[in-house]
């Protein structure tokens, strides 16, 4: 009730744990902090938030207009709601090393469980779209380790992404990582992979770090299977923008159901009930705190 059983401090060392066990976690991208609670309902050990979702719900395209201050605010409504520990898309860092430093204690008061950086210039634009620069590998380098230096509690997971497969080829994605954990990086997100074939030679290159794959629908990779990313060796499934897509079709479905028929009768099949949104909020747990929450019946069927 109002808020996680468990602490931030509690969710990292679960995320460090869960990504040492040699299990492909799957990472479902909330696209609010209710959704980040059905997540958790349904039995998934990990949430994330995506730069492009958080951006799409703005109003905005995910080219680097969202603030670290937005990301944060939002991100600390998810992780009040859920024990699952969340894994925040920090773009670039918001700007110099600086910035980024100042980006990693956002996230950690933020009550995130680990965050990834980019080595994007800024702005940037999504990593399934053509037309991406990427920094130099020192500037990335100074990023990454200003980024760890800052970090106040050693279970906060700094991931580094790195966008250059399609910039400047396979091999020099591959050194970049490389480089990358060098500057203290304790996990990888190779962006837009091609085939399943780039995705077994990074894993290769890169024994015993734990990498993310993303499973983006629509974009440059391919949608594996989690069976096939566990025989890969992959530590991380990641499907950042799932739910917004089924909610948004789900939505536009709707509005042009309603406006062609005048009523949304034929759609209350397709709905979430109103008892099972109460259940998700945990209406009955508000009422133990005081009776006069919750004191009503619900409807039949509703």
């Amino acid at each position: 009730m109002l808020h996680t059983r468990t602490t931030p401090a509690q969710r990292r060392r679960a995320l460090r744990e869960r990504l040492a066990s040699g299990r492909l976690l799957t990472m479902p991208g909330a696209l609010n902090p209710l959704s980040a609670r059905l997540i958790q309902d349904l039995g998934f050990e990990a949430a994330y938030l995506s730069g492009a979702v958080l951006a799409a719900d703005l109003g905005l395209p995910d080219i680097g207009l969202t603030t670290a201050t937005e990301i944060a605010a939002r991100a600390q409504q998810t992780t009040r709601v859920t024990d699952l520990p969340v894994l925040v898309d920090a773009d670039t860092g918001f700007g110099e090393p600086m910035n980024a430093a100042r980006t990693v204690q956002l996230m950690e008061d933020a009550g995130l469980a680990g965050l990834h950086l980019e080595d994007q210039v800024n702005p940037k634009r999504c990593g399934h779209l053509d037309g991406k620069a990427v920094v130099p590998r020192e500037e990335m380098t100074r990023r990454l380790r200003a980024a760890v230096d800052a970090r106040r509690d050693p279970d906060f997971l700094v991931m580094a992404r790195t966008d250059a497969r399609a910039v400047e080829g396979l091999p020099a994605a591959i050194d970049r990582a490389k480089a990358y954990v060098d500057a203290g990086a304790d996990a990888l997100f190779p962006e837009a992979l091609a085939d399943e074939a780039e995705f077994a030679a990074f894993r290769k290159a890169l024994p015993g770090v734990p990498l993310l794959a993303n499973l983006t629908e629509f974009g440059k990779g391919p949608l594996l299977d989690t069976r096939t990313l566990q025989d890969l060796g992959y530590d991380i499934a990641l499907y950042p923008v799932t739910l917004l897509r089924l909610a948004m079709g789900a939505v536009e479905d709707g509005l042009r159901t309603l406006a062609a028929e005048g009523t949304q009768e034929s759609l209350l099949p397709r709905m979430q009930t109103r008892s099972r949104l109460y259940e998700l909020l945990g209406y009955q747990e508000y009422a133990a705190f005081d009776s006069a929450v919750f004191d009503f019946t619900l409807p039949p069927g509703t």
